[in-house]
């Protein structure tokens, strides 16, 4: 069994800044892909970061130069660090963690989701 905890969402004016963190804990061999997505009210859930266990990083196109994506492997924790906060970053975000079982195995998990309010 392998939980998730999100942490640091909240309500924040516009060009602030916030940080979300996600710990997986239980019982797992490593940590593949780690990102997080977002998901505003009536839109479909989009990826804003990923990062890989090697420490590469990808973003999407409209969090590029504002957000970056780390990750703590001692602690089984990935961060998202977010600047310059914008209104329509306003979103439900969920961290995403691709768990290796064994070398060949590995499975998805999501986090419940953490609320980022941007107000103008």
């Amino acid at each position: 069994q392998v939980q998730l905890v999100e942490s640091g969402g909240g309500l924040v004016q516009a060009g602030g800044s916030l940080r979300l963190s996600c710990t997986a804990s239980g019982r797992f061999f490593g940590i593949n892909d780690m990102g997080w997505y977002r998901q505003a009210p009536g839109e479909q859930r989009e990826l804003v970061a990923v990062i890989t266990s090697g420490g590469n990083a990808n973003f999407a196109d409209f969090v590029k130069g504002r957000f970056t994506i780390s990750r703590d492997n001692t602690k089984n924790t990935v961060y998202l660090q977010m600047n310059s906060l914008k209104p329509e970053d306003t979103a439900v975000y969920y961290c995403y963690l691709d768990v290796r079982f064994s070398l060949t195995r590995s499975m998805d998990y999501w986090g419940k989701g953490t609320l980022v309010t941007v107000s103008s």
